[in-house]
């Protein structure tokens, strides 16, 4: 996530010198503690934060824990995770509290500015997304045009918002002139609501409330009174991870005043230093309970602290990209997909299908830096343009259904045809007909590599063709029969299909920076990450 990226930078940084050495020194520890607290430091952690967690971890690291371990590298690394998840909440995170009896009552609390009001839609989203009837509630009468923004944001959503006041409007009507004054009464909004959710049967209810530039009595009375006029069963405290070291006596103000259940970490996109946001939860000794990560509906997620640890150590969230392609995926279509790599048949009808897939888990960014070790590729990330994946869907629905099924017969004239129709040149046609023909056959040999069970997550028959190994009629593509050319001849292919220039030598010379990959996958790609396909991390969107 974009606000952690320089704390993740950091922290990567200190563990380097640690993994030449095969026994630390005390001099070796110390010197790594005094870059984490930098970094933490850096990333605006409250100072008494870092210090407990400096200490816990220079205690835990001079132990027994690291001299006796094989890898005193990684067991240093290890701790810190363990550390950092538990400033981020380890064993208080927990899910909403519904009411036995609904409506359950959701109260968001915050400074203005810290976005909860589009938080209010993305939690209704994800609840309506899980089965649950949200009404949203615009109790938000003192902020311009907030009532207003509250209905864009429930429509795009899908939810419907109680909304009986206007509130004050930027222009005309009920405008006021003095800063901060409040038209009708929010109190009575609030309570009106949770007997309009019984009537109309909804059974959830999202109270979106006022805030202020900064902590006063007035804010706190108001949200005080509208707390015990509904008496919410969650009280969601939003905290933008960008307002730095004011996070945490803020946070403590609204603990104090309206004795919060839960925290929402908003604007973690953001590219300011986010690091304040990691002693909320230790600070209050609340839970965080979702981050929203972006503007879009889908921008939003459940906070796991040991996820959020493993992401801020580069060390990816491959748990959480696995519950989105769960979700999203078409278990089915992904089956046929896998087994037409397998038979080397996937076409580009095939390669839109999967691309639509894809396109549901979110931004192709977010995505990428869920996988480990992709900091070190974080350049090539953020020049990453998301707009490829509309150009290559451009140019497959340009082609005619014989042309995708069968790219082949696609000749200069219908490249040129093609080329027109989505508004790209030729020289872009032929780049992605020329990755899309290389990958196939990476994919191929890849399904094969996972033997009879496919492609491990995917369900589908992979490699499960045994029959043709002994023949000597080879196509122009062949492999050598030698094993130590055949292997440089496949990784001289993979390093075209990454975009990078082969780099010669030996094929056993080790590999420099490889983000490793989880253990289930290593057999079918041997060891690496997948082929970026061409083009860099745009692959066959380039």
């Amino acid at each position: 996530m974009a606000a952690f990226s320089s704390l993740t930078d950091r922290l990567s940084n200190a563990f380097k010198h640690l993994k030449s050495k095969g026994k630390l020194s005390e001099a070796d520890i110390d010197g790594t503690i005094r870059e984490i607290r930098r970094a933490l430091l850096d990333a605006d952690v409250s100072l008494d934060v870092v210090r407990s967690f400096t200490a816990r971890v220079r205690e835990r690291a001079l132990g027994a824990e690291v001299s006796e371990a094989l890898n005193p590298a990684q067991q240093v690394v290890k701790i810190v995770n363990d550390e950092l998840t538990d400033i981020l909440g380890q064993g208080v995170d927990r899910p909403l509290n519904f009411a036995k009896n609904p409506p359950t009552i959701i109260m968001l609390a915050g400074l203005q500015g810290a976005g909860k009001t589009t938080l209010a839609g993305k939690l209704g989203y994800w609840l309506k997304d899980s089965g649950h009837t949200p009404l949203l509630v615009a109790a938000d009468l003192q902020r311009p045009n907030a009532v207003t923004q509250l209905e864009v944001v429930g429509e795009r959503a899908g939810v419907p918002v109680y909304a009986p006041e206007k509130g004050v409007q930027s222009a005309g009507g009920d405008a006021v002139s003095a800063p901060g004054e409040t038209t009708g009464d929010p109190v009575k909004v609030a309570r009106d609501s949770i007997e309009y959710a019984r009537q109309k049967l909804y059974d959830t209810v999202i109270i979106d409330t006022a805030g202020r530039l900064g902590v006063d009595e007035t804010l706190m009375q108001q949200a005080r009174d509208i707390r015990d006029a509904v008496q919410p069963n969650e009280i969601l405290f939003v905290v933008d991870a960008m307002i730095g070291q004011d996070a945490v006596r803020t946070a403590q103000a609204f603990d104090e005043g309206v004795d919060f259940t839960g925290v929402v970490l908003s604007k973690l996109d953001g590219d300011a230093r986010g690091g304040a946001a990691l002693s909320v939860a230790s600070v209050t000794g609340k839970p965080i309970l979702f981050a929203s990560n972006g503007e879009g509906l889908k921008d939003f997620e459940v906070f796991h602290p040991d996820r959020m640890a493993s992401r801020i150590l580069d060390m990816g969230d491959i748990l959480t990209l696995i519950e989105q392609a769960q979700r999203e995926f078409d278990e089915e279509q992904t089956r046929e997909a896998a087994a037409k790599m397998a038979e080397g048949s996937f076409g580009l009808d095939d390669f839109l299908a999967q691309l639509q897939q894809v396109r549901k888990l979110g931004s192709m960014k977010s995505l990428l830096g869920m996988i480990p070790g992709m900091a070190q590729h974080r350049k090539e990330l953020e020049q990453f343009d998301e707009r490829e994946i509309d150009r290559t869907e451009a140019i497959i629905r340009s082609m005619t259904p014989e042309e995708r099924r069968d790219p082949k017969i696609i000749d200069g004239s219908r490249r040129a045809r093609i080329a027109y129709g989505s508004g790209v040149t030729v020289s872009a046609v032929n780049a992605l007909l020329q990755r899309f023909e290389q990958a196939a056959k990476m994919m191929k040999r890849m399904s094969n590599k996972a033997g009879m069970g496919g492609f491990p997550g995917m369900g589908g028959p992979g490699g499960g063709k045994k029959g043709k190994k002994g023949k000597k009629g080879k196509k122009g593509g062949s492999k050598s029969g030698n094993p130590m050319k055949r292997e440089a001849e496949e990784k001289a292919l993979r390093a075209r299909l990454s975009g990078k220039p082969s780099s010669g030598g030996s094929a056993f010379a080790k590999k420099q920076g490889t983000p490793q990959l989880p253990e289930g996958l290593q057999d079918a790609f041997g060891g690496e990450l997948p082929p970026n396909l061409g083009g860099g991390l745009s692959g066959l969107l380039g």
